[in-house]
């Protein structure tokens, strides 16, 4: 994944935590996703490299960064502006139902991991 596509991954993930994308549950969540969400929300460590991602997250082709800087800018102002609120109450598509405080929580590991990732 170049730094390109990692900024449009995060944004993919941001916009489901706001609501503008609504992708269904994955098979795989609905069976085991409460445990899995479970384990990540217990404590405060990172999330595990090579850790598996939603189908509809998968970004395979050529970016422009300083595009996805932008829109990866402006959806972290929305999310952390918003609050509670912009919270999306649609299920998440492996997790399946959460809090504002679990979306928020989520968000902060997923960034925090793939910024470690590149060194940032």
């Amino acid at each position: 994944m170049s730094v390109s596509q990692a900024l449009a991954h995060l944004s993919a993930a941001l916009e489901m935590a706001v609501g503008d994308q609504k992708p269904p549950r994955m098979f795989a969540g609905r069976l085991i996703g409460g445990f899995v969400k479970g384990v990540v929300m217990r404590d405060d460590s990172p999330l595990k490299r090579n850790t598996p991602t939603a189908p509809t997250l998968l970004v395979k082709d050529d970016r422009d960064f300083e595009r996805e800087r932008q829109r990866l800018e402006a959806l972290l102002q929305r999310f952390c502006e918003g609050g509670e609120a912009v919270c999306t109450t649609h299920p998440h598509t492996f997790f399946g139902p959460m809090t504002p405080r679990e979306w928020a929580v989520l968000q902060y590991k997923h960034l925090d991991h793939h910024l470690r990732q590149f060194g940032a």
